[in-house]
């Protein structure tokens, strides 16, 4: 195949793309056709698709139910006989009223038999996050496996507030909705982790409106919090100066919590005539127990760092300008490991004091089953026998 007709069946590719011609992209790819788009990318569009329809239903169609976008190829260089490099930018915006989208993509073209037989995009997934729906208080990046959530309100201590709430739910889902995350770790930018509820929201909100919008506000805080307690991916914190009130929900769904060894950490509620939220009195008193659960809320009481270590509310301690490279070290390592069985680890450790033992050993036997069926199990297994070790790739 010459490179003039690999460049016009590129080409002809894009111009279908943009005219949603579907008999035209039939003609053009290949019956083997494999696509893969970037990890990282938003609604779970990246990964791979194998065949012509899977890439056009989940592929390129998951990128227009999402986005008005289109490809504009800018460069066509040669590789060889039959691949060919396409470079050139994504412009358009997403469809729940993000940023707009500017993003420049390279895409590695395969052709036998004068059709189209894969496509490996590259492109910055970050700006088609943003382009998604925007982010107002938090930042999400994915790289190399780790979802990194950061709470953004450093000049209010990352106080909670309604747009906090409804990010972290966006951010969750993204991360939920994102292939290839396995592990997630949970930071705060600015010198507090967070400070829990933003309590001027609370006093600048009319007396008879509060109920009504503290409903509405914690509804959504509560969804990203369980929906974090059910990822595969194992969650890890890293805590500098405070962590306060119902902020703590983001420290009890970590699996382990590095904190600086000045952090400190209180609930708050009874100085605001409040009760509890973030899960508080579901966790606490499984981490510390229920007699300094019961002291923690009814006096008011603060924890330094030792003491949270000492109470099994936080993993370890570490320098405060060490703990986000110890919490993103550990990430990074997690996410190198059997992503599928760290998440019947979460659930099965979490749900162990609800159920009896026996119930408790059906879930062990069920589970272990399950997990001895996997391709990290295969591997694991392998990795031991012959004393090497094992290449996990969480599936």
């Amino acid at each position: 195949m010459q490179a003039r007709s690999i460049s016009d069946l590129a080409r002809s590719l894009y111009t279908a793309l943009a005219a949603g011609d579907r008999d035209q992209l039939d003609a053009l790819l290949h019956p083997d056709f494999v696509g893969h788009i970037a990890e990282g990318m938003p609604f779970g569009i990246g990964g791979q698709h194998d065949g012509p329809a899977a890439m056009r239903r989940s592929g390129w169609g998951g990128i227009a139910r999402h986005f008005t976008a289109r490809a504009e190829a800018e460069r066509f260089l040669e590789i060889g006989n039959d691949r060919l490099l396409v470079t050139g930018r994504y412009r358009g915006q997403g469809k729940q009223g993000g940023t707009l989208l500017d993003a420049a993509f390279a895409h590695l073209l395969t052709f036998e038999d004068g059709q189209i037989r894969s496509l490996e995009q590259y492109t910055d997934t970050a700006r088609w996050r943003d382009a998604a729906s925007p982010l107002r208080t938090v930042l999400l990046d994915f790289a190399d496996g780790v979802a990194t959530l950061r709470l953004n309100r450093p000049d209010q201590g990352n106080a909670i507030n309604e747009e906090m709430a409804e990010d972290l739910g966006e951010a969750v889902s993204r991360i939920v909705e994102t292939s290839g995350v396995r592990a997630v770790m949970i930071c705060g930018n600015g010198p507090n982790f967070t400070m829990g509820g933003d309590v001027s929201l609370f006093a600048g909100t009319a007396p008879e409106r509060l109920p009504h919008k503290l409903r509405r506000m914690i509804d959504l805080y509560h969804l990203a919090i369980e929906r974090l307690t059910s990822l595969d991916a194992p969650v890890v914190a890293a805590v500098r100066g405070a962590a306060a009130g119902g902020g703590l929900g983001l420290l009890y769904v970590a699996d382990i919590v590095v904190a600086a060894a000045d952090a400190r950490f209180v609930l708050g509620y009874g100085g605001l005539g409040l009760t509890s939220d973030g899960g508080n009195t579901w966790f606490l008193p499984r981490m510390v127990g229920l007699r300094r659960a019961q002291e923690l809320f009814l006096l008011n009481s603060r924890l330094t760092a030792q003491d949270a270590l000492e109470y099994g509310l936080v993993s370890r301690l570490a320098p405060d300008d060490a703990v986000e490279a110890e919490a993103a070290g550990i990430a990074a390592k997690l996410a190198s490991g059997p992503t599928r069985a760290y998440g019947a680890m979460r659930r099965m450790l979490r749900q162990s004091f609800e159920t009896s033992l026996t119930e408790q050993l059906l879930a062990e036997n069920d589970s272990i089953v399950l997990a001895a069926g996997t391709d990290d199990a295969r591997e694991g297994i392998a990795g031991f026998a012959a004393k090497r070790r094992p290449q996990f790739r969480g599936r």
